[in-house]
């Protein structure tokens, strides 16, 4: 025993032997995990002994020692109380993480218990079914795709710079950006006070005091320790300045926060952010704090997005990486003919990528225009080739930087710290090939492509469509109106319902994601029932409920004034017209819970928007009425 924890395990290096040896190497690791993921993106937990693994090592590295209850995980009826028996395959080809407990100290090593974390699948009969199977099955066949695209390709000049009759491989790179709120337990939101705060632009970027600048930077030191290469942690937008109590320690705290790390290949990107989430939250619980990876935690505040930043490399024999994303010359193009391609397939296919991004109602409550979270469809280059810039306000941002190729890459905004990160990038992957295919097999030349993902709505597209628009320098939603973004850039999804409900509406998209096989058309309708039955049942228990009792809490005050009582008598009416039902004349969320339990779900997803409106304006006359009238 050497004394020194081992964080991981590098994938490639989890064979029998070298396993066995840094398990005896270090007896601190006292339980084994299988992780998988399931079509919501939860993923299995749970304590195996080592001695057990140990003694079965062989039938445990061959999935045939694990199983678990599928129909108690999300797999959208993939698999039944009658059909329940999954196999959990370790991955061999990923990283391995040791996960310590550091309230819990072995007494015979010094050092905390320590539970290794493998990554696995989840087998059905015979048939992986998990998200980080669909994913890794979408990566082997994209990239099989993209290498025989190129090489069936190689003569034309418009690739000429990628090398593409050298290239011996393909990898997919993503980054995530994690943005999180943290708070002391025990406080509530002032949101008057958080949003005025953000008006002011009093957080951003300003300096952490007291535990949560221990707990910021603790959590970046773990990150360092298992090799995700931290970037930065800073404080986000949100938040409000901490007050000091009698010891001279901060308390009330509560600011937004985000923590960025190095990009990596696709799988291994997805099992690194999950790592990610659960080391932020152990070190900050840890000092006190609680987090949450909410969407929009506070209504009326920022909400917490992980941006996701998408790239494309060739690997040539030495091992060396080519960007297929980045031109001929930085200074001259905006991209190559394959990141244009990527780009414009992600845009013209995101009616079905958008799903597995945004698939709860906490997603759309983020998605609201003034909060930098993106509503359209629509993306952004820059002014122009040699002077780069970042617009916040669109789905899809190119990254670049003219005197380094290999930063190039798209900022996908839409994502939040739930998103399931392995089918949202599987449906990037699907959805930039199809793109791709288009540009090298048409032969389009750079000026073309800008022209037409820059053509204005109404103008014919070779691939794009003719009455849309895809790309905006400005900020779409100071420079245009509802409608005119409506117009121009097609009506989003303003709920669960609408946006699964694309999963069924473009069959010719649909085609784009089932062409590998990953997203499998079983796959896509599982998804889709499950985040449907989820969305429904949310509704049900959780926010009707809620807004019941913001209702019942509303009671008149004693204020005389003509103002308060007219604002009185207008919270009144909404009351009424919220619960209180009537003969012949039910309330609003009586109408909503009975179209959910009668599955009238376009009836339910419409009233769903009524209700959450109607709510608003309560908030803000009861809110008035509480504070301003005196």
């Amino acid at each position: 025993m050497n004394g020194k924890r081992i964080y991981s395990i590098a994938g490639g290096q989890c064979g029998r032997e070298t396993l066995l040896a840094i398990l005896r190497e270090h007896p601190e690791i006292r339980f084994v995990s299988l992780v998988a993921i399931d079509l919501a993106g939860n993923d299995t937990d749970e304590r195996i002994p080592i001695q057990t693994f140990v003694a079965d090592i062989d039938a445990f590295l061959a999935g045939k020692a694990v199983q678990t209850d599928g129909s108690s995980v999300v797999l959208g009826g993939m698999t039944s109380l009658d059909d329940a028996q999954v196999d959990l395959a370790p991955d061999l080809t990923a990283t391995w993480f040791v996960d310590y407990n550091e309230e819990h100290v072995d007494h015979e090593t010094g050092l905390p218990v320590g539970t290794l974390r493998i990554p696995s699948f989840l087998v059905h009969r015979g048939e992986r079914i998990d998200s980080r199977s669909l994913l890794a099955a979408t990566v082997e066949y994209a990239r099989a795709e993209i290498l025989k695209l190129v090489r069936d390709h190689a003569s034309s000049p418009l690739l000429a710079h990628l090398e593409p009759a050298r290239l011996a491989g393909i990898e997919f790179t993503v980054g995530t950006e994690l943005e999180f709120w943290v708070k002391t337990p025990t406080d509530t939101a002032n949101v008057e006070e958080l949003s005025a705060a953000q008006m002011l632009q009093e957080n951003y970027w300003q300096r952490t005091r007291g535990v949560a600048r221990t707990a910021l930077e603790q959590a970046v030191m773990a990150l360092e320790a298992y090799g995700l290469q931290p970037e930065m942690g800073h404080k986000e937008v949100g938040g409000v300045k901490a007050a000091i109590g009698a010891g001279g320690e901060l308390t009330h705290v509560m600011e937004q926060m985000e923590i960025d790390w190095r990009y990596a290949p696709a799988l291994q990107a997805a099992d690194n952010e999950l790592l990610a989430r659960i080391l932020v939250k152990e070190t900050f619980r840890a000092n006190g704090l609680t987090v949450t990876f909410k969407a929009k935690p506070i209504p009326g505040v920022a909400g917490s997005g992980e941006h996701t930043h998408l790239g494309i490399a060739g690997v040539l024999p030495s091992g060396r990486r080519i960007n297929l994303f980045a031109p001929a010359n930085m200074h001259a193009d905006f991209l190559s003919v394959i990141g244009y391609g990527a780009l414009m397939g992600l845009l013209r296919n995101y009616e079905v990528v958008g799903p597995f991004i945004s698939a709860s109602n906490d997603a759309f409550n983020r998605l609201k225009p003034g909060f930098e979270a993106p509503v359209c469809i629509v993306a952004a280059l820059g002014l122009d080739p040699a002077t780069p810039s970042r617009n916040r306000t669109v789905l899809a941002g190119l990254v670049r930087d003219v005197d380094n190729p290999r930063a190039t890459r798209f900022e996908l905004r839409a994502p939040n710290a739930y998103t399931n990160t392995y089918l949202a990038v599987a449906a990037s992957i699907l959805a930039m090939l199809d793109g791709i295919r288009w540009t090298i097999e048409s032969g389009t030349p750079p000026e073309a492509l800008l022209a037409e993902i820059s053509k204005k709505a109404g103008e014919p597209g070779s691939y794009l469509e003719q009455d849309r628009a895809y790309r905006a320098e400005e900020n779409v939603f100071e420079n245009y109106s509802q409608e005119e973004r409506d117009h121009l850039f097609g009506v989003p999804p303003a709920t669960v319902w609408e946006n699964m409900q694309n999963l069924v509406a473009f069959p010719d998209r649909i085609r784009v994601l089932t062409a590998g096989s990953g997203l499998t058309p079983r796959v896509i309708n599982a998804f889709r029932t499950a985040a449907t039955a989820r969305w429904k049942h949310e509704l049900l228990v959780r926010i009707i409920p809620e807004d019941l009792d913001v209702v019942r809490a509303c009671q008149p005050l004693d204020l005389a004034s003509d103002r308060a009582q007219d604002l009185w008598k207008r919270i009144d009416t909404l009351r009424h017209e919220l619960a209180d039902d009537t003969a012949g004349n039910p309330a609003l969320c009586t109408r909503l819970m009975s179209a959910l339990s009668s599955d009238s779900l376009e009836e339910a997803s419409r009233l769903q928007l009524i209700l959450a409106d109607r709510m608003n304006h309560l908030r803000q006359m009861e809110d008035e009425y509480r504070k301003r009238v005196f």
